[in-house]
């Protein structure tokens, strides 16, 4: 009789042991709340009855800004480059602090294409990368530029240089700028 029992547990335990241990990465096994792994809302692209046109991807409301997100007022023109250059002032005040962190966003995001010197030999210029070569941040028409046409040059770009300002906070821009006007240019 006690043998029988063994043998009912241990056949028990072999069929939960090879049932539990699914490889297949599809299926991830039982789910105690379902409902908090498969999301009950609308995927991006499917059909949604509940709103008018059926979309459940929409465009936002007319006027309206994301939070915590302020529009640029200046275009990428010339006149919006002299015009933010004129009105743009820089909120933080050149210290050590906003120096190192300048440097630091300088060299993450601005010497790969500039170069650590700022003269425009940086790395994917001088490996052939890039054809075209970058903008000196040493030469007299950057010199005579203020914190803020630098600020405006590195949100929306200019030339061949590319926007950055999705990718770069304001106050590191800012930084930025200060570290580019207060430690590279008076090298």
């Amino acid at each position: 009789m006690m043998k029988r029992h063994l043998l009912i547990i241990n056949a028990l335990c072999l069929i939960l042991a090879l049932t539990s241990c699914d490889r297949r990465r599809n299926d991830k096994g039982y789910e105690y709340f379902p409902d908090m792994a498969h999301s009950l809302t609308y995927e991006t692209y499917q059909y949604n009855p509940v709103l008018g046109n059926g979309q459940s991807m929409s465009l936002p409301a007319p006027n309206t800004v994301p939070m915590e997100m302020q529009p640029y007022p200046y275009d990428a023109t010339p006149e919006g480059r002299e015009l933010a250059a004129m009105e743009l002032v820089n909120p933080h005040s050149v210290n050590e602090e906003a120096l190192i962190k300048g440097k630091e966003q300088y060299t993450i995001f601005c010497s790969h294409c500039h170069g650590e010197k700022g003269n425009g030999d940086g790395f994917l210029y001088t490996s052939g990368k890039y054809v075209a070569k970058p903008a000196s941040l040493l030469s007299e028409k950057m010199k005579s530029s203020n914190e803020a046409d630098i600020y405006h040059v590195i949100t929306v770009g200019y030339q061949l240089m590319g926007p950055h300002g999705h990718m770069i906070r304001p106050d590191e821009r800012w930084m930025i700028a200060i570290y580019v006007k207060n430690e590279l240019q008076k090298q």
